[in-house]
């Protein structure tokens, strides 16, 4: 059963919450700077524009530090869209983890089926990357096409040669990957986002593998930031417009289908902070490049990373069943930051979610729960925490009595339910 226990201000764990307790009582995280910045609305994430915050033209959109997770703007984050070519990142991750594990080369060649090549190459009037119909391409090239010119002949080779099948390749591969990566919501018909009523994402999710994509492959990534690619004797740029007008640019990938409007999975560095950014929905190429350059160039000039937890430091405590102890203390063993206004104010909600209670013996460095923390009613990070020591087995006594309250607990609840 989730149990959920509030965070003081000091640090330290609630005390004494009744035992799977659902719903605990919210208190303040305040980082010491006073005031209060809640959600401009249900969908937007931050202060209001004349409070210093982001006001932005795109029907869905987030922005996102990559080193934490901290969410520093979000807009209908959680709206089901045709994510068209930002899509393909989620094949290139794909491609990247079978590398990872030895199950792919980047030598290893696939054939150019006329499969691919009627529906993403040349004839297909698409975004392609000119690949010849019946040659094998490498590895190395095709993710090169697909990532730099968005070849969804490229796309289409990957999945084949991988696969077998395209649609095998969407449901088995990239549908499984993405639960496997926490995307719950993401579905796929293909491997490179022309239209198909499959293909959905939201933006917190296109997010999210972006950050992922970009903390477990540093190597890799760096093709998103290459300018321009050449197969066949064709050259062609990057379609990444923020390559060339934004200073620590360097990926991730653009989209448009006529279902999904347009759309942009950006990234930029400055001052050794990552962000991320998101929108899709936009009716004009160069609203989408706006967009995402003046949410990236806000989030910059107004945030900085602050720490709520150092590393090794008690966040809470969770309830044990039948230990020695009848709760185990928390923490991270890294220290947990969130990126803040730098000139604002805001007042944090912070909550040690875990399933509960931990039944013993509890090992020390084993994983628990999150910290999760709100502003207002969105959520702006959450970092896992562990048990920060060892709790035996108890007494028969102290597993009976807890084994009772346990049964006394269930009982009650089946009676409210039934209410």
């Amino acid at each position: 059963m989730a149990v959920e226990t509030p965070v003081f201000r000091q640090l330290r764990a609630a005390a004494a919450l009744p035992w799977r307790s659902l719903v605990a009582s919210a208190l303040a995280l305040a980082i010491g700077w006073g005031g209060i910045v809640y959600a401009a609305n249900n969908s937007v994430q931050g202060a209001k524009k004349d409070e210093g915050g982001f006001d932005g033209d795109a029907p869905t959109a987030i922005l996102i530090e990559a080193s934490s997770g901290s969410v520093l703007f979000e807009k209908n984050a959680d709206e089901l869209r045709a994510p068209s070519s930002m899509m393909k990142l989620m094949t290139a991750e794909v491609v990247f983890n079978a590398i990872k594990k030895g199950d792919v080369k980047l030598t290893d060649e696939y054939r150019i089926s006329e499969n691919a090549w009627r529906k993403g190459g040349a004839p297909a009037g698409g975004s392609t990357m000119f690949a010849v119909l019946n040659s094998k391409v490498s590895v190395d090239d095709l993710l090169h096409g697909a990532l730099i010119q968005s070849g969804n002949d490229a796309c289409i080779a990957l999945a084949e040669g991988m696969a077998g099948n395209e649609r095998i390749f969407a449901a088995d591969f990239m549908t499984k990957r993405a639960r496997e990566l926490g995307l719950t919501k993401s579905t796929f018909g293909n491997s490179n986002g022309l239209p198909d009523p499959a293909n959905k994402m939201t933006v917190r999710e296109l997010s999210k593998l972006a950050r992922f994509v970009i903390q477990t492959y540093p190597d890799m990534y760096k093709l998103f930031g290459e300018k321009e690619f050449t197969w066949n004797k064709i050259r062609q740029q990057n379609r990444n417009p923020l390559l060339n007008s934004l200073t620590g640019a360097d990926g991730l990938k653009t989209g448009y289908t006529k279902e999904g409007g347009y759309g942009m999975v950006g990234s930029a560095v400055q001052n050794d902070t990552r962000l991320i950014v998101v929108v899709n929905g936009l009716e004009d190429p160069d609203d989408r490049a706006t967009e995402a350059k003046k949410m990236l160039e806000w989030g910059f000039r107004n945030f900085e990373t602050r720490t709520l937890f150092a590393a090794d430091q008690p966040v809470g405590y969770a309830k044990v069943f039948g230990g020695d102890s009848r709760s185990v203390k928390l923490a991270s063993p890294e220290p947990i930051k969130l990126m803040v206004p730098k000139n604002g104010s805001e007042k944090l909600i912070a909550r040690v979610i875990y399933n509960g209670p931990v039944r013993a013996p509890v090992q020390s460095g084993q994983p628990v729960g999150v910290v999760r923390v709100w502003r207002g009613a969105n959520i702006a990070m959450e970092a896992p925490v562990y048990a920060a020591e060892s709790i035996g087995t108890g007494s028969t006594m102290r597993r009976a009595i807890d084994g009772a309250s346990e049964l006394v607990i269930g009982m009650f609840r089946a009676s409210a339910e039934k209410l």
